[in-house]
């Protein structure tokens, strides 16, 4: 009999990981509502505050903070590139493109990493995957396309095309380290933040958060800048990978529409077609969707 249930620990683990969606969906709201600090000084100050915290969370269980950071080289190069590259790349990109727009572009992450992991040795490269990237990149070209009064410049969205591409590629490399333990993610926060304020100090000029700023950076450090990290770590370590990566595709709509809750952003029939784009693209892509009278086939696990 083919097993359809998960296991209870593989199941709390897929639940624990499909939290950072809904996470990640606040990510472009808090940096709005952090104000114009300068990208490398935010990058620091969010990442601090998720090291403290897991730092604490580590001293309440009576765990060692030293232990998890032993940790080969390649393992640093790797978690340090990908959230330190990922998140100066993205608040580049929030602080010089609309919102929404550059929000959309850099959430094409998930379709970059099915393109990837087809390429991978054993995968191949199928029809779906292509018309999934078409999509998606239409979507993408739209929303840059229709950028007509919003202001948005040349940096806010080659950050935001930078950021799909580092985030997809530290997901896809960081498959050959799954045995890394996930409190190893604290140490990654940690030199993230000190890299990002050295970074500040010789390239920034300091402009402090102001009045309710301070919660937009506080909520990026216990959120999509903190806690995130380490339930996703869990999730697509110990749970089901294939029902994680489906339910990231629903991060792009999801970001969108708290932008427009919050204000940062206004509903609008090119928002809404690129959105549609996007997501579809995804959807096929992943191989989710399929054509008409066609089987699925059994994916290796």
């Amino acid at each position: 009999m083919t097993e359809t249930r998960l296991s209870a620990p593989k199941l709390r683990a897929t639940a624990i990981g499909a939290t950072t969606v809904f996470n990640w969906a606040l990510l472009a709201a808090l940096t709005q509502l952090s104000g114009p600090v300068p990208p490398f000084l935010l990058t620091a100050l969010a990442f601090s505050i998720a090291f403290v915290c897991f730092a604490v969370w580590l001293q309440w269980r009576g765990a060692s903070l030293v232990a998890p950071l032993r940790q080969p080289f390649g393992v640093w190069v790797l978690g340090v590139g990908g959230l330190f590259g990922y998140h100066a790349l993205y608040f580049v990109a929030q602080q010089n493109a609309p919102p929404a727009n550059a929000g959309l572009i850099s959430y094409l992450w998930p379709l970059l990493i099915v393109l990837f992991v087809a390429l991978l040795p054993g995968e191949r490269l199928k029809s779906a995957h292509v018309i999934g990237a078409l999509l998606g990149f239409s979507g993408a070209a739209l929303l840059v396309g229709g950028d007509v009064n919003a202001g948005g410049g040349a940096l806010g969205y080659m950050a935001a095309l930078a950021c799909a591409f580092v985030w997809s590629g530290y997901s896809v490399l960081s498959r050959v380290i799954r045995d890394v333990p996930t409190a190893a993610v604290g140490g990654f926060c940690l030199v993230t933040a000190l890299l990002a304020a050295l970074c500040h100090l010789l390239f920034e000029t300091t402009q402090w958060p102001q009045g309710v700023g301070w919660l937009g950076v506080i909520g990026l450090g216990l959120g999509p800048v903190g806690s995130a990290f380490f339930t996703w770590d869990v999730g697509v370590k110990h749970g089901d990978l294939r029902l994680l990566g489906f339910l990231a595709y629903f991060t792009p709509l999801l970001s969108t529409l708290v932008l427009i809750a919050t204000g940062y952003a206004v509903p609008s029939a090119l928002l809404a077609v690129a959105a549609v784009l996007i997501t579809l693209g995804m959807f096929i892509g992943s191989g989710r969707l399929r054509w008409p009278g066609r089987e699925p086939h059994e994916e290796r696990a």
